[in-house]
């Protein structure tokens, strides 16, 4: 009895596994140009020898030690990572059940019965009690996947598993250069602090001066107010950029996900000593298809399109087996004994004939699902060349922007000083001093921010390039 049961659940798991009705996946062509940007504004392209961010990983890539150290907190404390990673054994855990659908599911069970009827309901016209035990072993409602619907539902929970870890890896990527722009953001604001602060202090004496001069009467009114101007003027930056940098730590903290060491925090933006300045662009081709955000999109749309193989099944029959085999008894002593076995076998078939044209609508549901997922996963190939375009051409000017600014501040540097001369000499007004002084500061204010963007430029390339994803931790799928 038992090895007929054993042979209808092996001839049911032989059945099992045929071909999935869901469309053969060819990856889509990329919706963007061959090449990267060229032109007047990209410069002159990196050094064939400069490494491609996809194979840096950010232990690498960042070579300031300090930052390097508020990164690994992040990683270990950031509550959006570990939402991410909490998302991954979500996946997971949802892939290991849909797939769990093509096993029969097996049981033993094992139950006790009693009765008693009175006489006008017993078939021998006297009351009496019954009792019935049982013990077997058996399986439930198993569907023979003849047409490939469990495997295509399988397949759609293991593609969206795989996105998951996708998008881990994305959002890994996005915290190490959140991170970095953060730190970077802190230095520049820490050096604007300190130039505001020298520079209120030379206001200061310089309007000192001008009042006492003013008190001689060698100084008008109008130079004396518009030195007080100035003052005034640093002191509102002085009060701004205390309060950005309290922002600016915050912004780290929130990031770390806890509380850092003063000792980590920047004192200025240390050009150049922070992350690696050159990183290969290589080929879209394969910059674009290695993005996580990219791979993300890409395991969408083939999960949207093995949905449409289970779809396609549901308008085939569905065969489904139940069977048990056991031994059963009117007396517990006697359950085992010979001639107490049973067994039972009970196919089931289930043919579609008419479902008010449901069974239609998903499949054109499931359809246009696979066609929004094509749409997303080239708009996110699309976006991602938009990135690397713009942190291209923005790589290719910043040096220039730089050299023209330097030469500016030493420009202005130079226009105070002899101002200043021609105003002791007496042949100049006062007020050109004040003016190559606020021309001065705005052009030193400048060049900071000019170094923060060639600085967040070698952050931003390194993100939109997939900087680090040959390091992301491999699939644990099954």
């Amino acid at each position: 009895m038992k090895s007929l049961s054993l042979a209808a659940m092996a001839a049911a798991m032989l059945l099992a596994g045929c071909a999935s009705l869901a469309p053969d996946y060819e990856r889509p062509a990329l919706p963007v140009s061959g090449d990267w940007p060229s032109g007047p504004a990209y410069g002159q392209p990196a050094s064939p020898q400069a490494p491609g961010a996809a194979d840096i990983a950010w232990q690498q890539f960042i070579v300031d030690d300090k930052l390097r150290r508020l990164v690994a907190m992040a990683l270990e404390n950031n509550r959006d990572l570990r939402v991410a990673a909490l998302n991954i054994d979500l996946a997971r855990a949802q892939y290991r059940i849909q797939r769990a659908d093509m096993f029969p599911s097996v049981g033993i069970s094992g139950s006790a019965a009693s009765q008693r009827l009175p006489a006008d309901l017993s078939a021998s016209g006297e009351a009496g009690a019954s009792r019935q035990y049982s013990a077997g072993v058996g399986m439930s409602a198993y569907e023979l996947d003849l047409f490939g619907r469990v495997r295509s539902l399988k397949d759609e929970a293991l593609q969206r598993y795989l996105a998951t870890q996708a998008s881990r890896n994305t959002v890994q990527i996005s915290l190490v250069a959140e991170l970095a722009h953060a730190y970077l953001a802190l230095g520049a604001d820490q050096e604007r602090l300190q130039l505001a602060a020298r520079t209120l202090e030379n206001r200061k004496k310089s309007y000192a001066l001008t009042r006492r001069s003013h008190e001689l009467g060698a100084a008008s009114m109008l130079a004396l107010r518009q030195a007080q101007t100035l003052v005034e003027s640093a002191r509102v930056d002085v009060a701004q950029f205390t309060s950005q940098i309290a922002q600016d730590r915050n912004a780290l903290v929130l990031l770390a996900g806890g509380g850092i060491p003063e000792e980590l925090l920047p004192a200025s933006q240390s050009d150049d000593k922070v992350t690696l300045a050159q990183l290969g662009a290589g080929l879209p081709s394969e910059v674009l298809q290695r993005r996580p955000d990219v791979q993300q999109a890409e395991r969408l749309l083939r999960a949207a399109n093995a949905n449409i193989g289970a779809a396609r099944a549901a308008f085939f029959p569905r065969i489904s087996l139940t069977a048990s085999a056991g031994t059963t008894s009117s007396a517990l002593s006697g359950l085992f004994a010979g001639g107490s076995g049973f067994w039972s076998f009970m196919p089931q078939l289930d043919l579609p004939i008419f479902e008010g044209g449901r069974n239609r609508a998903n499949l054109e549901a499931s359809e246009v699902e696979r066609d929004i997922a094509l749409a997303q996963y080239e708009k996110a190939i699309q976006s991602a060349f938009t990135e690397v375009a713009d942190g291209l051409a923005q790589r290719g000017t910043l040096d220039e922007q730089l050299s023209a600014q330097v030469a500016l501040v030493d420009a202005w540097a130079d226009n105070h000083v002899l101002s200043e001369a021609r105003f002791r000499s007496g042949v100049d007004s006062y007020l050109n001093v004040l003016d190559a002084q606020r021309s001065l500061y705005a052009a030193q204010q400048d060049l900071i921010t000019l170094r923060l963007a060639k600085n967040s430029n070698h952050v931003t390339l390194y993100k939109a390039l997939g900087g680090g994803w040959n390091d992301a931790p491999a699939s644990q799928a099954r």
